[in-house]
């Protein structure tokens, strides 16, 4: 548990949400120093299971809360934190409101195209199917992995439904996802540039600088003993003026060059180019996996009508 967390003014919403209901506030207070299963949380709130599951969800897309599978199968809760420090927003564009978010589990991709070394670990950390074999990726327990990985140029694309009626103006759109690249068990000087392309247009290219290895992962659970532990945290923005990566301009699409549709899927595709000049791979992490309890979220974001 880290004594401080620091929120970047994109973040500010999704805490703020998170702290708003008073019940996710008594599951932060009853959980305290101590990590406790769901069904301890209900009987000690006298609160519905299913409910506190609910709440206990939203607390960690916020990333106030971590979990683990016990020995039962049960979630077993912890807080991440015993503070938190949100920035402000400080330029245009800080305070944009995000009007829909699709959480993504990473084993839903609609496409992808891997070669060996290559593989998928589920969220107790068991490897599915067998590494190095890209036919595990077509395989339906893929839809548990909680980590997967490739070497080398390949990519893997998910396609987002756009739930947003016909006639809604977007100011920009955000998609973060927990990433690192790819070495032999791992290696901390390992860089691998990663392109981020929206419905086939370039929206920037973020070089991890490693396949983070030289501690245990937040979220990695004990049995995982195969190098690669946790990742960063990276956004591409796409607006009305360009795309960024981390907050740096990184590209010219703007929303309008996506020609998004309500029938339409969002396609997203997160590659490893063969004329990459650090062509290492990537690793991504589900919401199990790694430091960030999140999968891959896409937000669809625009200002309030009275500004």
């Amino acid at each position: 548990m880290q004594d401080i967390i620091r929120y970047p003014a994109s973040r500010i919403l999704d805490v703020a949400k998170a702290l708003s209901g008073d019940l996710r506030v008594r599951i932060l207070e009853a959980l305290g120093d101590k990590s406790m299963s769901v069904s301890q949380l209900a009987e000690a709130l006298g609160v519905a299971q299913p409910t506190i599951s609910i709440n206990v969800q939203t607390l960690e897309q916020a990333g106030l809360v971590t979990s683990v599978q016990g020995a039962n199968r049960e979630k077993i809760c912890s807080v991440t934190c015993r503070s938190i420090q949100l920035e402000l927003p400080t330029k245009p564009g800080d305070g944009l409101h995000a009007i829909e978010t699709i959480h993504m589990p990473i084993g839903m991709y609609s496409h992808c195209s891997i070669s060996p070394s290559c593989g998928m670990a589920a969220k107790d950390g068991s490897v599915i199917g067998s590494q190095d074999d890209p036919r595990v990726f077509f395989m339906p327990e893929r839809i548990d992995a909680s980590l997967l990985w490739f070497a080398g140029a390949g990519y893997i694309e998910y396609y987002f439904a756009n739930p947003l009626p016909p006639g809604v103006s977007l100011d920009e759109i955000r998609i973060r996802a927990e990433l690192c690249s790819e070495a032999p068990a791992c290696h901390m000087e390992w860089a691998s540039d990663i392109t981020l392309t929206v419905n086939d247009h370039h929206a920037g290219t973020w070089t991890c600088p490693s396949d983070y290895g030289d501690r245990k992962g937040k979220l990695t659970p004990e049995r995982w003993k195969s190098g690669t532990e946790y990742g960063m945290l990276t956004e591409w923005r796409i607006t009305n003026a360009g795309s960024l990566v981390n907050g740096q301009p990184a590209a010219d699409t703007s929303i309008d060059m996506l020609q998004l549709s309500f029938n339409q899927p969002i396609a997203v595709r997160f590659e490893v180019k063969e004329d990459a000049v650090n062509k290492h791979g990537l690793n991504l992490f589900g919401s199990q996996f790694g430091d960030h309890p999140q999968d891959i979220v896409l937000e669809f974001i625009r200002r309030p009508e009275n500004e």
